[in-house]
């Protein structure tokens, strides 16, 4: 084992030293404290080197202490894996083991053991970003009895105080009040990524890192939080950039605050010799305590020629201040060993210091990544060298260093101001300003001559962008090429495209291409700042939307029933339905024609029930299902049903059923199985965006029904021996009829339809007596031989009949017309969904594809679904102008040999005529045919 955190102080930081964590990070195994991140965790143990870059393999280490880190990407490999998490992010817990990334990590193999939850939230205010800011804006908002949402990414309250170990008494008192407030949510470890349209906001909260294997399944690692606010008050704080310099992408490199904040949190040290290069004040701090905690500082350089009065206090620490020097290079292989100085005007005149720790602060990045997604805009602040809020068309207010402002004093009355003006409005009392700490006025924090890339001097890669390897010389290219949009030059170089979502490097690679392009980086702006702010799980977006929960499990009231019977069932959208019931000895399609036979000779029953079905009523019904079926329903009477297609936009088939007319204003429309759900949708639609105005009501009532078809030429006398009450005869119940009778002693709703183009009845009852019904059918009908039937049966009766399948015998390019069903398209009514684009040139074609039926040479020949069809013996070479394609093909008890449907080009003019299917090698000819093979005239449908 490696030695005990040789890197951390015996005293400080905000972790539970009582406690030990073992952790293996690259096969190594360390030791750390509950508080420690994985990063944290690394530098106590020496260890800087967390990664290799995407592009060029460099060795990359830790740059960063929070989301902004571009490097230290690592893969969890224990308790569960999940790949591409920042070091910096990641909290210590026993037994966690990872790994640095080269680059790309991997996905888990094994199911996930953990649940992720989703909420939604109402609040008058929505609070993001923990720290000072948000602290006092939560605490204002909080005295008013404002409902108040707190969001913060870290474990705990305080943000950049708990960096620099200042007011912390003030951000304990603040948090412990704000936890007591009945009306206030916290919400620790929870990162806002995603700001919508009216204050919809959408977080992700970390429940929990200790989920193995072995896990209750109970427990929740990740939460989404969809939180609708009235007012928005963005305290997000700012990331600290670097510069663009020669070798700026060694281990030991890092950001001068994150090493200020691993000093205060973590009581650690990151290096033993370190040397800070900045642009503005607030590096001094870092560097002062560091020094203070036992760091040696070697030098200070400070881009400005006149610093200022830190500058004076750095000397009278003994700290050397070389101002207007820059880095110009750095050395080391594994970690840093050596910095390069040199005065910006003389770049040449260089000096080198030994340091195994390089500071660099180029400046400050308000965090405005919500702010843009919220539909905000930015404008550059020349006094700053920052971008900041400019407008926003949502109520969303911006404070703290996220509005640019950098002292304490100026972020705290922010805060407090916004928080209390955020709640003004709604209702609640005015808020007592907050007691906020006494602070000295703010330093300034960056130099007045913004600096983003140091000149070359040698050939030393100048990195922009760290996690895409993105280098000053590849945003040059970009330019050179032409591109003068940071949009075009982001893409082009991939500069900004990843993770970190150019946290460090989105306003250095504006700055660089403005430099490149002489231009002022406000003219240039910044690229769009676009949803998720922070990477986010697609388990965590899911929920618990997914297995079982995902794609449920729909069973019919029967269906323990089929399982008794011996059925073999197929997935049907959600559905199980029986695909055939297999007796003793027979395969599949010895008992597909058995059944086949009993539905054509003698009695059969199909449970049906998975059958869309939708209760449409109100005034306007009739004219509503006018506009959506391309024949007329309005002139349908009560008691009837009539066949209906719908069809989209474009004039293409899109569902087909009946429509039952049970009173003036009510009607029950059936549809697909697979379909039921998109043709409710649909119907919304058009009722909620285009005829609002329409007083009509749709209702799911699929499960309402179960639904038996009873099929087969003695079907009349199993229905006349169960209800006795019922006139069965065509005289009585013609069909495409309805009646409400009683059968079996049960209510029930009887229809006259046929899907088989046999005599049938479609029997509806409520689901809890679907299965007294059942055996009362199988009772009835057993002097008959009656059979159960499945999904392969009845597709084998239907396309006897040539009655279509949409979605199966059509693929989105169908109208139906090319169905031969133009008699369902009617010509009286003045419009419906459809109607004009058939009658565009190209729905007209002669050339179309028509359904029709093959039949094979070999009559025992089965043709695959989907096989292609051509006019030649021979396969001509490519490309092969094919003629249409098989959708159904099977084997016809009835017919005593296989046939298919098909869709084939001008279908109907090629009957009669002979075409060729490519299978296994061998070109078989086929017949084409009209698609009704039996009973063409209908004459069995009444019995």
């Amino acid at each position: 084992m490696a030695p005990t955190q040789p890197f951390r102080l015996p005293t400080g930081g905000r972790i539970r030293r009582d406690t030990l964590l073992t952790f293996t990070f690259d096969g190594t195994e360390y030791q750390g404290h509950p508080g420690d991140t994985l990063a944290s965790a690394l530098l106590a143990n020496g260890v800087i080197q967390a990664a290799t870059s995407i592009k060029y393999g460099r060795p990359r280490g830790i740059f960063s202490a929070g989301t902004e880190e571009p490097n230290a990407l690592v893969q969890i490999e224990a308790p569960f894996p999940e790949p591409m998490l920042p070091a910096t992010t990641v909290e210590l817990h026993d037994g966690l083991v990872a790994r640095g990334l080269p680059g790309q990590g991997r996905l888990a193999t094994a199911p996930d053991p953990a649940r992720y939850d989703a909420v939604h939230a109402h609040c008058d205010l929505l609070v993001v970003g923990a720290g000072p800011a948000g602290l006092a804006a939560a605490a204002a908002a909080a005295a008013t009895g404002a409902r108040v949402v707190l969001a913060d990414e870290r474990p705990e309250p305080g943000g950049s105080l708990l960096d620099t170990g200042e007011h912390l008494d003030w951000v304990a008192d603040t948090a412990a009040r704000l936890d007591a407030a009945p009306e206030v949510r916290v919400l620790r470890r929870t990162t806002v990524f995603g700001h919508y349209d009216d204050n919809h906001l959408v977080a992700v909260e970390r429940r929990t890192a200790h989920l193995g294997a072995d896990a209750p399944a109970q427990v929740s690692r990740e939460r989404v939080w969809r939180i609708r606010a009235r007012r928005v008050v963005l305290a997000t704080g700012a990331h600290e950039r670097s510069l663009a310099f020669g070798d700026n992408d060694r281990p030991g490199i890092m950001l001068a605050a994150s090493a200020r904040a691993y000093l205060h949190r973590y009581a650690v040290l990151p290096g033993r010799e370190a040397v800070v290069v900045t642009t503005g004040d607030s590096a001094y701090a870092a560097a002062l305590d560091l020094a203070a905690a036992g760091v040696r500082v070697v030098a200070i350089a400070d881009l400005r020629p006149e610093p200022g009065e830190w500058a004076d206090r750095a000397r009278a620490a003994g700290l050397t201040v070389l101002t207007g020097h820059t880095v110009t290079g750095t050395r080391g292989a594994a970690r840093l060993t050596a910095v390069t100085l040199a005065p910006r005007q003389h770049l040449t005149a260089e000096s080198e210091f030994a340091a195994d720790l390089l500071l660099v602060s180029g400046g400050w990045n308000p965090a405005a990544h919500l702010y843009g997604q919220a539909g905000g805009t930015l404008r550059h602040d020349e006094a700053i060298g920052a971008f900041v809020p400019g407008g926003c068309r949502q109520r969303v207010e911006v404070a703290g260093s996220a509005n640019g402002a950098f002292g304490l004093a100026d972020v705290l009355a922010q805060g407090a101001a916004a928080g209390a003006r955020a709640t003004e409005a709604e209702g609640h009392p005015a808020a007592h300003p907050p007691v906020l700490p006494a602070v000295p006025a703010a330093p300034r924090t960056t130099a007045p001559a913004h600096v983003f890339a140091v000149p070359a001097v040698g050939d030393a890669p100048r990195f922009v962008d760290l996690q895409r390897d993105v280098t000053v010389d590849d945003l040059a290219r970009a330019t050179g090429a032409g591109l003068r949009s940071v949009e075009h030059a982001k893409r082009y170089t991939t500069a900004g495209t990843a993770s970190d979502q150019g946290r460090t490097g989105g306003v250095l690679t504006s700055g660089v291409v403005a430099e490149l392009l002489g231009v002022d980086i406000g003219e240039l702006g910044l690229p769009t700042f676009r949803p998720p702010y922070s990477p986010v799980s697609f388990a965590a977006l899911a929920g618990r939307d997914r297995g079982p929960l995902h794609d449920p499990v729909r069973r019919t009231a029967l269906h323990e029933r089929h399982v008794e019977h011996g059925a073999r069932f197929e997935n049907v959208g959600q559905w199980k339905r029986p695909w055939y019931y297999p007796r003793d000895g027979e395969d599949k399609a010895a008992a597909v024609a058995r059944e086949c036979r009993a539905a054509r000779e003698r009695v059969a029953l199909m449970d049906a029930s998975t059958l869309g079905k939708i209760d449409v009523q109100g005034p306007d019904a009739a004219l509503f299902l006018d506009r959506l079926y391309t024949n007329m329903i309005s002139t349908l009477k009560p008691g009837m049903i009539r066949y209906g297609v719908m069809c989209r936009l474009d004039g293409m088939v899109f569902d087909d059923g009946t429509v039952l007319r049970l009173t003036p204003d009510r009607f029950l429309l059936t549809t697909t199985t697979g379909n039921a759900a998109a043709v409710l949708d649909w119907m919304e639609e058009w009722l909620q965006t285009e005829w609002p105005e329409l007083r009509v009501r749709c209702t799911s009532v699929t499960e309402h029904w179960a639904t038996v078809a009873l099929v087969g030429p003695r079907s009349r006398d199993v229905l006349a021996a169960l209800a006795p009450r019922l006139a069965v005869t065509n005289a009585d119940f013609p069909f495409m009829a309805w009646r409400d009778s009683t059968v079996a002693g049960i209510e029930a709703r009887v229809c006259r339809i046929s899907f088989s183009g046999e005599l049938a009845y479609e029997i509806n009852v409520s689901p809890w007596y679907a299965v007294p019904l059942w055996e009362s059918l199988l009772s009835a009908g057993a002097p008959y031989g009656i059979t159960p039937y499945g999904t392969e049966t009845m597709h084998v009766l239907r396309a006897e009949k040539g009655y279509p399948i949409i979605g199966q015998d059509t693929d989105g390019t169908v109208t139906p017309q090319d169905l031969g069903m133009g008699w369902a398209v009617s010509r009286k009514k003045a419009d419906f969904i459809g109607k004009r684009s058939h009658a565009r040139a190209d729905t007209a074609r002669a050339d179309r594809k028509h359904l029709v039926a093959l039949l094979p040479e070999d009559p025992s020949a089965l043709l695959p679904e989907g096989t292609q069809l051509v006019a030649a013996r021979e396969l001509p070479a490519p490309p092969v102008p094919m003629l249409g394609h098989v959708t159904s093909s099977y084997r016809s008890a009835a017919l005593g040999r296989t046939f298919a449907l098909a869709l084939v080009k001008s279908g109907r003019d090629r009957v009669g005529d002979r075409l060729y299917a490519p299978v296994g090698g061998r070109m078989l000819p086929v017949t084409v045919a009209a698609p009704v093979l039996y009973d063409p005239e209908g004459a069995r449908r009444d019995g």
